[in-house]
């Protein structure tokens, strides 16, 4: 495995940040979570940038959580590394655009609705899968979800575990655009360059006034989210005590 489990490229004002673990779907580690929150650190003062796209080496956006850390015991720098550094994404001070094809699951997805927007390969398949594994979110779906698609659907997906195609997810608002597989470079930088033409500073300000409508109530949301019992409820944990595992979909 490669020590560079995040990329960055710059060209003509865009950063690209690829999650690089291509063998494991680029599901998500504590040192995945190091590397990301240093790039956008460093972005969120570089000037020379107007445009963000967030991607995912080889076959895949990202599978989702990297179960395998989670039982290794794999350490994060402190408790919420995780979650803040979504955070950090969301509240990036240059829009921020999520490419997605192949697997974007449960942390992928929630890493994916911190960017302003999504834009989907036909390839893509989206969901929410903690039910499936008996995990209990902590990364912001609770909030984030709902936002995007509403109580409701957000309330199904979550209950449910369904996996939805691209063009499903661009029906519910889920993705704001969804195009074919080969086309997908070429949408995302036509959006980037769409958002670069424009002032920086514009784009800088409106963004942080869309943060700003209601924050107090939508910080206090995610807060109380990790604030839940996290890893497994207590039926899944007697489940599992017990040999079983959950089932695949």
């Amino acid at each position: 495995m490669t020590d560079t489990l995040v990329i960055r490229t710059d060209r003509d004002g865009l950063a690209t940040l690829t999650l690089n673990r291509p063998d494991k779907l680029n599901a998500l580690t504590p040192g995945v979570f190091v590397q990301l929150r240093a790039h956008l650190d460093a972005i969120a003062t570089d000037d020379t940038i107007g445009c963000v796209v967030l991607a995912g080496a080889g076959r895949s956006f990202c599978a989702g959580h990297d179960l395998g850390s989670i039982s290794s015991g794999e350490p994060a720098p402190s408790p919420y590394f995780e979650p803040e550094t979504i955070d950090v994404l969301e509240a990036l001070p240059k829009p921020t655009i999520a490419r997605l094809h192949g697997h974007c699951f449960t942390g992928g997805l929630e890493l994916a609705l911190a960017c302003d927007l999504l834009v989907a390969a036909d390839s893509t398949r989206l969901g929410d899968t903690h039910g499936q594994w008996g995990l209990v979110p902590v990364w912001g779906m609770s909030v984030r979800l709902p936002e995007r698609v509403g109580r409701a659907r957000a309330k199904e997906l979550m209950f449910t575990s369904r996996r939805l195609s691209a063009s499903e997810a661009q029906a519910i608002g889920l993705v704001d655009h969804c195009v074919a597989d080969d086309q997908l470079d070429a949408r995302i930088e036509s959006l980037a360059a769409e958002i670069l033409a424009n002032s920086r500073g514009t784009n800088r300000i409106v963004k942080a006034l869309m943060s700003d409508a209601d924050a107090r109530m939508r910080v206090q949301a995610l807060q109380h989210e990790r604030t839940r019992p996290y890893g497994r409820p207590e039926d899944m944990a007697e489940r599992m005590n017990a040999g079983g595992r959950p089932s695949r979909h």
